[in-house]
């Protein structure tokens, strides 16, 4: 491929066709069930945490595949969609197990001529979390990915302990109403779940994976909760199943081999850098550029993340 046939800067409108997107960017985006390739230890440590049902915490540098983890437990084990709780500086365990939109409530009350608050109908104005919903009552174990939990406010790993331990939590909301079971809906998702004297129970234990980066250290009583796998440096056959498995292809060509060992050796030396860098660059250069182009190109696409 070429980029001089999609762009070439001259400010000159023209009807161009885009070149075809690398099969693990389409969209809506597929599962990565069947591209990740687990390292050494961590379906042992995967097994461990369902035996046990606890959460597992898998730590690791950025774009190392700890989240596509989750997507190939839930697809082989058929624990249904995957929910997914992205944390930020700026989460709270709250916001994580329900909300409760009651500006919408009373503007709808509002609107039906009622002269005040009432505390009937107030279900459809509740939806369940990520992590909510993932200990709303099933059948079968949901599955549950927590990424980058480091990145947290300190309190929230302190925050999980007696919700994660309990398997249970309240709505305030719907506690103090008593009476008849309530639905409230699952998060993305229409289905509701029937919350029995303002309480929602696990019947199974989710499946958790929680992801970090390594950038900070969490107190005992959270780590001893969990079971924890730490993703080692991955080896040059290791990165070729990857590859392989997300080109949709049984083996590597040598130009593909060539920039896995580059690869490699870069992350020995202690540069930086993600596992999906080495994909982009495989499916831009595994063709041929000259010599300059492609040197320069590598140099954009295998920049350390660590660098600016």
């Amino acid at each position: 491929m070429s980029w001089e046939s999609v762009y070439r800067g001259d400010g000159i409108p023209r009807e161009v066709e885009l070149p075809d997107p690398p099969p693990w960017r389409t969209f809506p985006r597929p599962s990565q069930a069947t591209e990740f390739q687990p390292p050494d230890g961590l379906v042992e440590a995967v097994n461990a945490a369902i035996a046990v049902r606890r959460p597992l915490l898998v730590t690791g540098p950025p774009g190392s595949g700890k989240s596509s983890l989750i997507d190939s437990v839930a697809a082989e084990l058929r624990l249904g969609r995957v929910l997914r709780w992205h944390v930020t500086s700026r989460s709270t365990l709250a916001d994580a197990l329900y909300r409760y939109d009651v500006l919408a409530r009373i503007h709808a009350q509002q609107l039906d001529g009622r002269p005040g608050p009432e505390e009937s109908g107030i279900g459809p104005f509740l939806q369940l979390g990520p992590l909510g919903t993932a200990l709303a009552p099933a059948e079968r174990p949901r599955a549950l990915l927590i990424d980058e939990i480091d990145k947290s406010d300190l309190d929230l790993p302190s925050d999980l302990l007696d919700v994660l331990e309990r398997g249970e939590f309240e709505i305030t909301e719907l506690a103090r109403l008593g009476g008849d079971p309530v639905g409230v809906r699952e998060w993305n998702s229409n289905a509701e779940v029937q919350a029995e004297h303002g309480r929602i129970a696990c019947s199974e234990f989710p499946f958790i994976v929680m992801t970090s980066n390594g950038e900070r250290e969490f107190p005992a009583p959270f780590l001893r909760r969990c079971i924890r796998f730490v993703m080692s440096m991955p080896d040059t056959e290791t990165l070729g199943r990857i590859v392989a498995a997300h080109l949709k292809g049984d083996t590597v060509t040598p130009g593909a081999a060539a920039l896995i060992e580059t690869f490699v050796r870069r992350l020995r030396a202690g540069e930086q850098l993600a596992v999906d860098q080495l994909l982009n660059a495989i499916h831009l250069l595994d063709g041929g550029f000259p010599a300059v182009e492609r040197d320069r190109l590598l140099d954009l696409l295998l920049r350390e993340l660590s660098g600016v």
